[in-house]
């Protein structure tokens, strides 16, 4: 069985739940005769996938998976060889060939029917590019690049100067968060659309259609419970309320509060107090079977359980720190919170020019322990 984030999936750009004024954007773009590279940013869960997959579908024409590559920008970070692996995607042929994936041409370029293999989903912008005519398509592939913001300076340099020689009949789709990461040179080569954060009521306008088409009766404001816990990530909300019915919890309120609570940002908070009491390592003695093993506890300790049992990138862990601060659970004084926060930015930016992920969210949370010192925040608590 499939998610519903694959079967609830848009199939034209009307159906984003995006302010009216980027969807004309995105169609308008999508239909050009001549397209240009792209750049899609917002805060996650947005749309940034749906939206290039519907432009996909749009520029390429019912063939277009099979003509559209993906590269995953998150998954080279900080990985043993990465440069090879971002080399061997866009030059199939090895890093010594004059073969790029995006001076590739391709006979589909030339009628879109060509493949056995087309989808079966409507054109996005509720009709055919008219090049699908006969004339050939000036774009025969898409290479999209997911949270580009990921990929470090030198892979954008090298990325910036295969646009400016083989990209005739190619195009990129880049993805970002951030998108002040991006180089300017490769910035200036796209055409930037910002996707803003989904309001609330929008979501719950979305999260009730889907109830509706499966038959579900959920008690009434769960809904706008999932909606408002979401903050304006709309796939969070599909996958939360898909978990709810697929083990029949939409039934009562407090099943998502229990689900929150088994997910939520208490041990993120634990690994910050043991932080501002110096606790960065605790080494204790405990019995396993009729041994005793030194274990390690404290921040460090509550961190390495987090990531472990989370599957948690450090970028994620700082994400968390984040919400965990500027949500004021911790209840710090104001020049205290600006000195973590500030060196919260400081790991954040160490941490994509590392690949020591776990040394650098180390060093933080010593410069907290310091800070927890120096400010008597323990003691204060």
């Amino acid at each position: 069985m499939s998610s519903w984030l694959a079967d609830k999936a848009p199939l034209l750009f009307e159906d984003l739940l995006l302010p009216e004024s980027v969807c004309n954007n995105l169609q308008h773009t999508s239909l050009q005769a001549n397209p240009p590279h792209l750049l899609l940013s917002g805060p996650a869960g947005v749309g940034k996938t749906a939206a290039w997959r519907l432009l996909a579908r749009q520029v390429l024409g019912p063939t277009w998976e099979a003509r559209t590559h993906i590269l995953q920008a998150r998954d080279l970070a900080r990985s043993s060889g990465a440069m090879g692996k971002f080399e061997e995607f866009l030059r199939p042929e090895g890093s010594g060939s004059g073969d790029t994936l995006a001076g590739r041409t391709s006979l589909d370029a030339f009628d879109h029917n060509f493949s056995s293999s087309a989808a079966d989903t409507p054109a996005p912008a509720g009709k055919e590019c008219s090049h699908d005519t006969g004339q050939r398509a000036p774009v025969s592939r898409l290479i999209v690049i997911e949270d580009a913001d990921y990929l470090g300076t030198i892979r954008q340099s090298y990325l910036r100067r295969m646009m400016e020689v083989s990209s005739g009949s190619a195009r990129f789709i880049f993805t970002a968060h951030t998108p002040s990461r991006i180089i300017e040179a490769l910035r200036s080569r796209t055409q930037h659309i910002r996707l803003p954060k989904i309001p609330r009521q929008d979501i719950e306008r979305r999260l009730n259609e889907i109830i509706g088409e499966e038959h579900l009766a959920p008690v009434r404001g769960i809904i706008g419970d999932i909606s408002h816990v979401s903050s304006g990530n709309v796939r969070k909300a599909i996958f939360i309320t898909e978990l709810l019915a697929v083990r029949d919890l939409l039934g009562e309120r407090k099943n998502l509060q229990n689900l929150l609570a088994a997910t939520s940002l208490r041990e993120v908070q634990h690994v910050l107090e043991e932080a501002l009491r110096t606790r960065v390592h605790d080494w204790r003695w405990e019995k396993e079977g009729n041994k005793n093993k030194r274990v390690l506890k404290g921040a460090m300790g509550v961190l390495d359980q987090l990531m472990s049992e989370n599957n948690l990138e450090p970028e994620e862990i700082v994400t968390h720190f984040h919400h965990v601060l500027t949500e004021g659970r911790l209840h710090l004084g104001e020049e205290v919170l600006a000195e973590i926060l500030l060196a919260l930015s400081v790991c954040d930016v160490a941490l994509h020019r590392s690949m020591q992920g776990r040394i650098e969210l180390e060093r933080f949370l010593f410069q907290v322990a310091e800070i927890g010192q120096r400010m008597e925040v323990a003691k204060a608590s």
